[in-house]
């Protein structure tokens, strides 16, 4: 490998690594058009594992939209990230794929405690937590790395205080 194909080789890593992030930013932010631009023209999202829909990335931000209303304090941390670069015998392709593990911390809006009087310090902790692992498709376009699909695995979820069951 040369050094200009190693350098476009971290450049593309680094650009995949961004759009990573931007995508758990975008959904903690409620940031939904800044959701849809991180995706192909024909990008798709499965959130079926952890209860939510597939379809288009459009379609999927509009019921991400609705549905993360329920929890107004989110934070995606996104870890463990693994890139499998398409490789064109010894040159960088333009598909890439990503694993990634997450863990989600939340707070689900009208949690029993929300309104305890001298719970000022406990309302914004989390009371819902899930964890799993994304599976990112992701094509190099004209603007840089764009998510063609990204499928949510959820491996656990736990429910804290009053709402865990007995």
């Amino acid at each position: 490998m040369t050094q200009r194909v190693a350098l476009a080789t971290v450049m593309d890593q680094l650009s995949i690594d961004a759009v990573i992030t931007s995508y758990a930013v975008a959904v903690d932010d409620s940031a939904w058009q800044d959701y849809g631009e991180l995706f192909t023209p024909d990008g798709r999202a499965d959130y079926r594992s952890a209860g939510g829909i597939e379809g288009s990335a459009a379609e999927v931000a509009q019921w991400l939209a609705e549905t993360m209303r329920l929890f107004p304090v989110r934070q995606h941390l996104i870890v463990n990230r693994r890139l499998d670069l398409q490789d064109l015998g010894g040159y960088p392709g333009d598909r890439a794929d990503v694993q990634a593990d997450y863990l989600n911390p939340m707070r689900l809006r009208g949690a029993p405690d929300d309104d305890a009087v001298g719970a000022a310090d406990s309302t914004t902790a989390p009371n819902f937590v899930s964890g799993g692992r994304y599976a990112f498709g992701l094509l190099r376009a004209e603007t840089g790395w764009r998510i063609r699909t990204v499928t949510v695995h959820e491996k656990w979820r736990s429910l804290a205080g009053e709402l865990a069951p007995d």
